[in-house]
């Protein structure tokens, strides 16, 4: 095995430890609530009327956080594409000023 694909091992079984430790060490016991819920909660308690249902609701709050990551990740993707681009432009340009070569 390479040194890279060591390193990248090592990085992959890192980002595993990240997420699957604290799930382990936690056992399920604590509940995860965001900010946003506990905003809508204050403002419900003061009297305040929603302004329309949701269309879809998750049949969890693991399903909404995984749906939440894999927008977050396709949004990182396509920025990471277009600021992808837009570096390369500029080399592209110049290869064909200077006469293609």
């Amino acid at each position: 095995m390479t040194r890279s694909r060591l390193v990248t091992a090592l990085l992959v079984l890192g980002v595993v430890a990240l997420i699957a430790l604290p799930l382990v060490l936690d056992g399920g016991t604590s509940e995860f609530a965001g900010t946003d819920a506990t905003a809508a909660e204050l403002a419900e308690e003061q009297g305040a009327q929603p302004w329309f249902e949701s269309v879809f609701s998750p049949s969890s709050a693991e399903v909404e956080s995984g749906l939440f990551a894999l927008q977050a990740a396709l949004g990182g993707g396509v920025l990471g594409y277009v600021l992808g681009r837009l570096r390369g432009r500029r080399p592209a340009e110049r290869s064909r000023e200077d006469g293609g070569s």
